[in-house]
């Protein structure tokens, strides 16, 4: 056979309506990305957790009252381990793209046959995995040393975390496109992530908040997702967890359209 009918047989690949194999290759490039330095993205945000939860437990101890007749450290334990799962997934997606375009390496994740919608599903994944993660490493920790978490809603617990993860991986995701610099970075990290995450009721009950500051509170996703997880532990919420679920996915699925709009039109990527 000639080489020229040889190659009449060859065909290019179609990778169907989805490219399977490089959704999960972008997907595992960023899961090794994080795993490669899990010092710093893994170790370190367990590490400051335990911290809060020493230093709240000896500081206070028993002298704080129970709230919502749940004793103060079973209470503080898991807002504390959302909030770094929160965290976590940000910095993660942020991080990625910033550092991508700052070394201009964003033209591996551009140039393969990746379509914005598995771009999208790929990054975001990345870091509802490193914010699963953290979950994961840091409840047997909190559990052993501090306080004997009990699960009473497991679906609420499975969901607020996963899909707590998903809304700050999306947000990441954005924060990445626009910024140009890690100064842009830190802005949205200082002045907007972790503002939301201390006035979300992770170390007290919104309750206890005066009323102007209970109206920014009720539309703070961070409040929902953390009264959530926390619920999924003790029982008891702040907030309609049903409504929170609702919330939270709208979030979601808003700031899903808007990432994969992002990336499609290759707004601060491409140039």
């Amino acid at each position: 056979m000639s080489d020229k009918s040889h190659f009449q047989w060859i065909q290019p690949r179609d990778p169907g309506s989805i490219n399977w194999y490089g959704l999960w290759t972008l997907y595992k490039k960023e899961v090794q990305r994080f795993f490669k330095i899990f010092l710093q993205t893994i170790a370190a945000p367990i590490a400051t957790t335990i911290l809060f939860m020493a230093i709240f437990t000896l500081a206070l101890g028993n002298l704080r009252p129970d709230i919502n007749g749940v004793p103060f450290v079973e209470f503080l334990a898991p807002g504390l381990i959302m909030m770094s799962i929160l965290q976590q997934a940000f910095n993660h997606t942020s991080s990625s793209l910033l550092i991508a375009k700052i070394q201009g390496n964003i033209v591996d994740i551009l140039m393969p046959p990746i379509s914005a919608v598995e771009m999208n599903i790929a990054i975001s994944m990345g870091g509802v995995t490193r914010g699963v993660v953290v979950a994961l490493a840091s409840l047997p920790c909190i559990h052993f040393l501090f306080v004997d978490l009990s699960i009473v809603n497991l679906w609420a617990i499975v969901f607020f975390a996963i899909s707590g993860s998903l809304l700050l991986s999306l947000l990441g995701i954005i924060t990445g496109i626009w910024s140009e610099k890690f100064d842009h970075l830190g802005t949205i990290t200082n002045f907007i992530i972790v503002p939301l995450s201390f006035l979300s009721g992770t170390f007290y009950s919104v309750d206890r908040m005066p009323g102007f500051a209970r109206v920014l509170i009720d539309y703070n996703p961070f409040y929902y997702i953390i009264d959530g997880f926390r619920y999924g532990f003790i029982g008891v919420s702040d907030s309609s967890v049903i409504f929170g679920v609702y919330f939270i996915t709208i979030l979601n699925i808003l700031l899903w359209v808007l990432n994969f709009y992002l990336f499609k039109k290759g707004w601060r990527l491409k140039t």
